[in-house]
């Protein structure tokens, strides 16, 4: 937000301006009659003039004993002031509105003070400031205040590029101006302006401009050369440098005679971002240079002053001109400390060119090279050599990792090729047309209707697995009936079911979860999880040999095909049991069987 800091420079007066005698003109007059001639002396740049009126509307205040004029004289006086009065004056007017009880206090105090940071380039403050001056006027339900506040909150959250946000805020009260008085919307079209540029709403932005040039053109010249302004940064924007060139030559002889130390900075700056966007580098550092000398010598900085370091930086770089590059990096070091301090949330939202680390090492790395040229050199090959054996290293690793992943690709492909039953249920899949495309079903009734039954219904013909192993707390007759159960839910290869739960199981077999969950643990020697994730890496370690088809699959495709949810499930599964992965595995059945068509 490139106009918040030029209308809070209106706004408080800034402009020096010699005093001329106020006559005794001003005895007799209302406090509105004040009022109005402090702010026109204010607007024009009178400050001396308007110190004079709010002098006298204290004295005027006091000794009528008017406590809300005693504070609104404070608040004329603070404006004005260097900032250490001007707290002074707002802890006054504090102390004033003690006794004071309307809806203007104690908002006003928030909102001044807030002023008053930003004006000494504490934005970290004003922002706090005006945030709790918001609440206040909130509660006291002024409208003025709070819209006052909310546009204030607006130019604040856009300087610190939250553009989108201001927009908003900016945009509706343009609309709804009921409470402000004309320079405070003028205030607003100006900022919007820029903050459509920001946002990219070039069109709208191109609109506010083209009018604030047709109204202030022949009515107000500093106004007129504030659009002009802006219209160079929309040019800038648009790619529109030539343009861009001429507005800003412009603007930047206006603003020398007439502009304060933001406006003088600003012109030059535009003057060489359109010379650097016309690619004319001599022009473009001229004045870019130009703006870090103005920026030094009044204390002065803005966020985008570290473009102009990366630049100078850039072109003394290839310059070979070591020490001014230095000389920029310390400038660029020392403002970006600056920035980060009192803008640590504008720099998320600006690229850098150059962190400050690598500044930091570019700059060792200089001075080193200034010193001696062969440390760099010896630094170089040191750098150069531990990033090449680094290489290898992982190189190798890698290298180690793969051989060591294909050595068990090719061991299991031996063991699955050695098995002789048939790897999965072909013979089955050939005869029920609801399964020729060999993808599991959910429990068929055929299933439910064998083991679905109470385990007295079921019959058992092998129960030489339960011998060695024996359960605790279950019944052997309910032991057997389970395993008899999984027995058949293994060989339907009804775990390729998508959604198999413990809770699912159970209930197909009749049983509960807590026996089933028991015998998986004591006979099969691990968990639920474990138990259907190894039946189904089985499975797929031996369909991968034997069918072709499935081996053209794409990983996403297998894993849906045997159940998973996701790629990455059957992947850590497929990983976890075997040691190697599935496309290492599919690629050496690959070339185990091109080897063997030669």
């Amino acid at each position: 937000m490139k106009y918040l800091q030029l209308l809070f420079c209106i706004v408080f007066g800034i402009t020096n301006a010699h005093s001329t005698p106020i006559n005794d003109s001003l005895k007799g007059s209302s406090y509105l009659d004040l009022e109005n001639k402090f702010y026109d002396y204010n607007y024009q740049g009178k400050s001396a003039e308007a110190g004079l009126v709010a002098e006298y509307y204290l004295h005027k205040a006091k000794k009528e004993k008017n406590n809300p004029q005693i504070a609104e004289a404070y608040a004329y006086k603070c404006i004005n002031a260097n900032k250490e009065n001007a707290f002074k004056y707002i802890d006054s007017m504090a102390l004033v509105a003690k006794k004071i009880s309307d809806n203007v206090y104690p908002a006003r105090i928030y909102l001044l003070r807030a002023n008053i940071f930003f004006k000494y380039d504490n934005q970290k403050q004003a922002l706090d400031n005006y945030i709790i001056g918001l609440k206040y006027a909130k509660q006291k339900g002024n409208k003025r205040q709070i819209a006052l506040a909310e546009t204030n909150i607006a130019y604040l959250n856009s300087y610190v590029g939250k553009h989108a946000e201001a927009a908003k805020v900016l945009r509706y009260y343009l609309v709804n101006a009921n409470y402000l008085n004309e320079n405070e919307i003028e205030k607003i079209r100006t900022n919007l302006a820029d903050t459509y540029i920001e946002i990219n709403k070039m069109d709208s932005a191109k609109i506010l401009i083209t009018e604030g040039l047709q109204t202030f053109k022949n009515a107000d010249p500093y106004k007129y050369h504030q659009y002009l302004s802006l219209l160079t940064f929309y040019n800038l924007k648009m790619g529109k440098f030539q343009a861009a060139a001429e507005s800003s030559q412009n603007s930047k002889q206006f603003f020398l005679k007439n502009g304060d130390t933001r406006d003088i900075t600003y012109s030059f700056f535009y003057v060489a971002q359109a010379y650097a966007g016309l690619q004319q580098k001599e022009k473009a550092v001229e004045n870019f240079v130009k703006v870090d000398s103005i920026a030094k010598k009044n204390n002065y900085t803005f966020p985008e002053q570290r473009e102009v370091y990366t630049y100078l930086i850039d072109y003394y770089k290839t310059k070979e001109d070591k020490q001014k590059q230095l000389y920029y990096i310390d400038r660029f070091l020392a403002i970006d400390k600056v920035l980060d301090s009192e803008y640590w949330y504008l720099s998320k939202e600006i690229q850098r060119k150059y962190d400050t680390p690598k500044l930091l090492a570019e700059k060792q790395a200089i001075i080193q090279n200034l010193r001696v040229k062969k440390y760099l050199f010896y630094t170089l090959i040191g750098s150069l050599s531990l990033l090449l054996i680094t290489a290898l290293i992982l190189f190798f690793k890698a290298r180690k990792a793969e051989k060591r992943h294909r050595k068990i690709a090719q061991d299991l492909i031996r063991a699955v090729e050695e098995n002789k039953t048939a790897p999965y249920n072909i013979a089955n899949t050939s005869s029920e047309e609801e399964n020729t495309d060999l993808t599991p079903t959910s429990f068929s009734n055929e299933y439910k209707s064998t083991i679905g039954k109470p385990f007295e219904l079921i019959e058992v013909t092998d129960t030489t697995e339960s011998d060695n192993k024996q359960s605790k707390s279950l019944p052997q007759e309910a032991i057997e009936l389970i395993l008899e159960a999984l027995k058949k839910f293994e060989n339907k290869e009804q775990y390729l079911t998508k959604g198999i739960t413990l809770g699912k199981l159970a209930k197909n077999i009749n049983t509960n979860t807590s026996y089933l969950s028991e015998v998986i643990n004591v006979y099969k020697e691990k968990n639920f999880t474990s138990y259907i994730n190894d039946l189904r890496i089985d499975y797929t370690l031996n369909r991968l040999v034997h069918d072709k088809k499935f081996r053209s699959y794409k990983l996403p495709a297998i894993s849906e095909e045997i159940g998973y949810n996701s790629v990455q499930a059957f992947y850590m599964a497929f990983k976890k049991k075997t040691g190697t992965t599935p496309s290492i595995y599919i690629k050496e059945i690959e070339k185990q069987i091109t080897n063997k068509k030669h």
